[in-house]
């Protein structure tokens, strides 16, 4: 007795659809801001990290838009105090991303 057959005992009544279900992914539209977002350089325990600050909009969009970049670049890090800390140099990187996406950034620190 396979899956099928096991649910057409359990609900006789229902049938069911043939037709995919239509999942929609609502596209986030982020806060585009004035001011330059800061992408800075340091080394905390003796491990270098990036840190992305100065965004102004929501932290929520400040999130994802973190979780957006750790996937990209396949890196770890956090969201903590308003910034964005990434293991790792990757400042050119973060900073190219986050400029096709239509923010201004700015490079401190080395």
């Amino acid at each position: 007795m396979d899956l099928q057959d096991q649910l057409k005992k359990l609900f006789p009544d229902h049938q069911p659809s043939n037709e995919p279900e239509e999942i929609e992914e609502q596209e986030h539209e982020l806060f585009v801001q004035k001011e330059p977002m800061i992408c800075k350089y340091e080394k905390r325990k003796g491990k270098p990290t990036t840190i992305i600050s100065g965004y102004e909009g929501e932290d929520e969009d400040f999130k994802l838009l973190a979780k957006e970049i750790k996937s990209k670049l396949a890196v770890g890090g956090s969201f903590k105090d308003g910034e964005i800390i990434i293991q790792g140099d990757y400042r050119d990187k973060i900073m190219k991303l986050l400029q096709e996406k239509g923010f201004k950034t700015k490079r401190v620190g080395g």
